[in-house]
């Protein structure tokens, strides 16, 4: 059974009752966010370039917003994550600044949308680190819906995570609102 996790829910706001926090603490997963809010759109324009975030669709005011509040959520907690990955989209790399206040880019998350990337390739190398995540500690992997879902086969919206354990099973979906 997959719980979905509300962050403005009152069980998660105690340290002592929340399975969330358990499940980090306990390490052996990793947190697939997908990029906080954007401006309106679908994919990117035309001609866009992954080192020019001029060309790609990017952050809302509500996205960066967002992006803050979830890094508040974790430092409120003190839970520190492992590592910081991210797509080299900017706003997949702005989300994770924004959040965690580090990064660093890794390929395998970066988008398939519209024939970009290679999908089984990058579903298999997030499914090999996810196998070799150990106990006390886990990642955050900051990506987009596609890459979520390819590995998953769920569906989410922006800002929304997905808790995965090494085994690849999701845990939980917590709507980061």
């Amino acid at each position: 059974m997959v719980a979905t996790l509300l962050l403005g829910a009152p069980w998660l706001a105690r340290a002592d009752s929340d399975p969330l926090q358990a499940h980090l603490r306990a390490g052996a997963c990793a947190l697939l966010l997908r990029h906080a809010q954007t401006v309106p759109g679908i994919g990117d324009p035309p001609g866009f370039s992954l080192g020019v975030c001029s060309s790609q669709r990017n952050l809302s005011d509500e996205g960066r917003a967002q992006a803050r509040r979830i890094g508040k959520w974790f430092k409120a907690r003190s839970l520190q994550p492992r590592a910081v990955r991210s797509s080299a989209w900017c706003r997949c790399q702005d989300t994770a600044e924004l959040a965690f206040g580090r990064h660093e880019v890794w390929p395998a998350l970066n988008s398939f949308f519209d024939g970009q990337g290679g999908e089984a390739e990058q579903t298999a190398q997030l499914r090999a680190a996810l196998g070799r995540l150990r106990a006390g500690r886990f990642d955050v992997w900051v990506t987009h819906q596609v890459n979520m879902s390819a590995l998953t086969g769920q569906r989410m919206t922006m800002g929304e995570g997905l808790l995965v354990n090494a085994q690849g099973k999701m845990i939980a979906r917590i709507p980061f609102v």
